[in-house]
């Protein structure tokens, strides 16, 4: 398999130059998202043109303020980029539009969890030029991580507008094989899941022990976020920062004893992820 072969920027883009049309079918959680870090980065709402059966007050709003909702497909010309968010079970329906609004030169860039190159290629034009991406939740506060993959007939420029439009909600790696969106899917896509749950997990564990419920919830709560802010911050890697944290012989090294056993956390997030990899192949098809 490839690997990545662009690196995640540490600079964010402006889209203040952006001067042709946007167009973004489906403004849901995520594709507001998009939306509000677009406008955060200085893209002027007259470029917007959002296709949403049902925006929400937010989305509704924006549109007094310049950005087009829901016009004519003849008034919005040729797009430079279409990016689809809308729910995987609602791509069929969507096809036949995007196949009508797709010019020459626009990217189709996707963001829906198990449609592949292939499933949006036979529903577009020849030869459109198409990225496939798998963002995660975190991407709704502005500190995702995003994953994409491109077909055959992106650009180099279509390439760089692509990954401008998904560094407003967060980091970007670039990959050339499309297998690998299986096991990111199942890695940082799900991974929130899993974070949240070793939340869940700590809090039940103190409660155990004998902490009042809810000062375990609070505790647990602080010490995930607190460490994974730590963690980003940080240029250590995660088990320097393990290292740092737990002296030979005391409370700490007791617990990772547990954790860290053969039959520990290891082995137990390999089967998560090998489990949620194949889901995600059997999804996509």
């Amino acid at each position: 398999m490839s690997q990545v072969v662009v690196p995640v920027s540490s600079s964010v883009p402006t889209l203040r130059d952006l001067t042709g049309t946007l167009v973004l079918v489906g403004a849901g959680k995520m594709g507001s998202a998009l939306l509000q870090g677009w406008l955060r980065l200085r893209l002027e709402p007259a470029r917007v043109a959002i296709i949403e059966p049902q925006p929400s007050p937010e989305v509704a709003e924006l549109a007094a303020h310049g950005l087009r909702l829901n016009p004519p497909m003849n008034m919005v010309g040729q797009p430079d980029a279409i990016v689809v968010a809308v729910k995987p079970q609602n791509a069929a329906a969507i096809m036949p539009w995007l196949a009508q609004a797709v010019g020459g030169t626009t990217v189709v860039l996707s963001i829906m969890a198990g449609k592949t190159l292939a499933f949006l290629a036979e529903g577009l034009p020849d030869s459109a030029a198409i990225v496939r991406s798998m963002p995660n939740l975190p991407a709704s506060i502005g500190h995702g991580i995003t994953v994409a993959v491109p077909n055959g007939q992106v650009t180099a420029a279509q390439r760089d507008l692509a990954h401008k439009l998904l560094m407003a909600t967060g980091a970007v790696e670039w990959v050339e094989d499309e297998a690998l969106l299986d096991p990111v899917t199942a890695l940082s896509g799900s991974g929130p899941a899993y974070v949240f749950l070793l939340a869940e997990s700590l809090a039940k564990a103190g409660a155990a022990a004998g902490l009042p419920a809810e000062l375990a919830a609070r505790l647990a709560r602080a010490t995930v976020t607190g460490s994974g802010a730590l963690l980003g911050d940080s240029p250590l890697d995660p088990a320097t920062l393990r290292q740092s944290v737990t002296s030979p012989g005391g409370t700490t090294a007791a617990a990772l004893d547990v954790l860290m056993a053969d039959t520990g956390l290891d082995r137990l997030m390999c089967e998560a992820v090998m489990a949620a990899t194949q889901r995600s192949r059997e999804l996509a098809g």
